[in-house]
C-alpha cells in the first residue's frame, strides 16, 4: 500500500479509491455464524451446537434464581460510573472466591484485581500486561484445540502464540504425555494459557495429580501460568473442586499467576459481560504497582466498566442465603449437563451406532468433541435435522 504524506500546508494527498479501500474483508467468526445459522433455521428439531450456553428444557436462558434473588436486592441502585477498576465489593468478594478466603496470596495482599468486560476483555487486560512486563520475545502457549479467541487476542497484542496437542483425536482424551512434554521444554518467561476446568472444546481435564505435577514443572522452569476461569462450579457442581488447578498452582506451589475470570455462563449473565483479572505476585508492592497499571489501561480502552452485571455478582457473593442458593443453582445446572451427556451416550449405545462414545460421558462441562469427521458434521448441519423428526435418529443415519 503507497503511503500518503502531508505536503508543506499540512494537507494530505487524498488516496484514489476512498481511505478505506484498502482495507481487506476479515472472515466471520465461526461461533457466532453458527448461532446466526441456527437462528435463521425454521426446522423444528434444530438443535443448538454452537455457542455454550445454558438452556432449560425448553431451550430458553436460565435466569438463576440467585441471580433474580440479587436483583431484587439492588434493584434501587443508582447509574453513578464505577470506579476505574470497578466496583470494589465484587472485586473484593470475586478474588476471594477464586482464590480461597485463607489463601496467601489474598492475606498478604500480594493480588491485583480489575473488573473487566467478561472473560474476553480479562484476557485482553492481563495479555497487555504482561506484554509490557515480559516483552514481545516472550511465546504464549495455547492448547490444540482451544477456544478460537485466545490465538486472536494474544496475536493481536503482538505475542508470537504457538499450540502444542493437548487432546488425543485417537482416544478422546488428553494428552498428558504431551502436555508434560511441552512444559519441559518451553523457555523460561512462557506463557501458558490453561484451562481452568472444563476444557474448551474437548472437555478434557487435568486430575489433581496432574496438575500438581504441571505446577512442579512450571515452577522449575519458571514459566508464567494465565487461567481462563469460565466455567468454575458449574463444571461439577462443587466450585472448589474446579478452582482446584488456580489454587494449588497459586496457594501450595507459590507460583506468581494471572487469572481470567468469567461470570458469563457460572451465573448466566451472558449479556452483562462481568469479568476479573487477577494478577497473583510476590510481593504487595509489585501488587500495588500492577493495578496502577491495570487502572492506567482500563483507563485509556474503556474508562470504567459497566455496573449492573458487577452489582449481581457482589450481591449473590455478599449475602449468605443468596450465595447457598447459588451454590444450590450450580449443581442444577452441572447435573443437568451430566444428564444430558448420559442420555445422548445412551441413545447412542441403544440404536446401536458404530464406534465408541465413551467420550462423550468422559469429556467434562459444556463442550464435547465426538469425533466425527468433517463432512458427517456438515451433513448434519445442512440438512439431516430435516429428515427426521429424532436428532438421535439423524445421528445414526450418519454412523450407518
Amino acid at each position: 500500500m503507497r503511503s500518503y504524506l502531508k505536503d508543506k500546508m499540512g494537507s494530505i494527498e487524498l488516496p484514489p479509491a476512498g481511505f478505506f479501500e484498502h482495507v481487506a474483508f476479515a472472515p466471520l467468526d465461526a461461533i457466532f455464524e453458527l448461532t446466526k445459522d441456527y437462528n435463521a433455521d425454521t426446522s423444528e428439531h434444530k438443535v443448538n451446537l454452537g455457542q455454550g450456553t445454558y438452556k432449560d428444557g425448553n431451550g430458553e436462558p436460565w435466569v438463576l434464581p440467585a441471580v433474580q434473588g440479587a436483583k431484587e436486592k439492588i434493584r434501587d441502585a443508582n447509574h453513578e460510573y464505577l470506579p476505574i477498576l470497578g466496583l470494589p465489593s465484587f472485586r473484593h468478594l470475586a478474588t476471594k472466591l477464586v482464590l480461597g478466603d485463607s489463601g496467601p496470596a489474598v492475606t498478604e495482599q500480594r493480588v491485583a484485581s480489575c473488573q473487566t468486560l467478561s472473560g474476553t476483555g480479562a484476557l485482553h487486560l492481563a495479555g497487555l500486561v504482561l506484554y509490557e512486563a515480559l516483552g514481545p520475545s516472550c511465546t504464549v502457549y495455547i492448547t490444540e484445540p482451544t477456544w478460537s479467541n485466545h490465538r486472536q487476542v494474544f496475536e493481536a497484542i503482538g505475542f508470537y502464540v504457538q499450540s502444542y496437542r493437548y487432546y488425543d483425536e485417537a482416544t478422546g482424551k488428553l494428552d498428558v504425555a504431551s502436555l508434560e512434554q511441552t512444559f519441559e521444554a518451553a523457555a523460561p518467561g512462557s506463557i501458558f494459557v490453561m484451562h481452568a476446568c472444563a476444557h474448551n472444546p474437548s472437555g478434557c481435564d487435568p486430575t489433581q495429580e496432574q496438575w500438581r505435577r504441571l505446577a512442579t514443572i512450571a515452577k522449575s522452569r519458571k514459566l508464567f501460568p494465565l487461567f481462563d476461569a469460565a466455567y468454575l462450579g458449574i463444571t461439577s457442581g462443587d466450585y472448589d473442586a474446579d478452582a482446584f488447578a488456580i489454587r494449588h498452582f497459586v496457594n501450595e506451589a507459590g507460583l506468581e499467576a494471572a487469572i481470567c475470570t468469567s461470570f458469563a455462563k457460572n451465573m448466566g449473565l451472558y449479556g452483562e459481560r462481568v469479568g476479573l483479572v487477577n494478577f497473583i505476585t510476590q510481593t504487595s508492592a509489585a501488587a500495588t504497582a500492577v493495578e496502577s497499571k491495570l487502572a492506567q489501561l482500563t483507563r485509556v480502552e474503556i474508562s470504567n466498566p459497566p455496573a449492573f452485571g458487577a452489582r449481581i455478582v457482589a450481591a449473590v457473593l455478599g449475602d449468605a442465603e443468596l450465595c447457598a442458593e447459588w451454590f444450590r443453582n450450580l449443581s442444577t445446572m452441572s447435573g443437568r449437563i451430566a444428564e444430558m451427556r448420559q442420555q445422548l451416550y445412551d441413545a447412542l449405545v441403544r440404536l446401536k451406532a458404530p464406534g465408541d462414545w465413551e467420550r462423550i460421558i468422559q469429556q467434562k462441562g459444556m463442550f464435547c468433541i465426538l469425533g466425527l469427521p468433517l463432512d458427517r458434521v456438515l451433513q448434519l448441519k445442512s440438512k439431516r435435522l430435516e429428515l427426521s423428526p429424532s436428532p438421535w435418529i439423524s445421528i445414526l443415519i450418519l454412523f450407518t
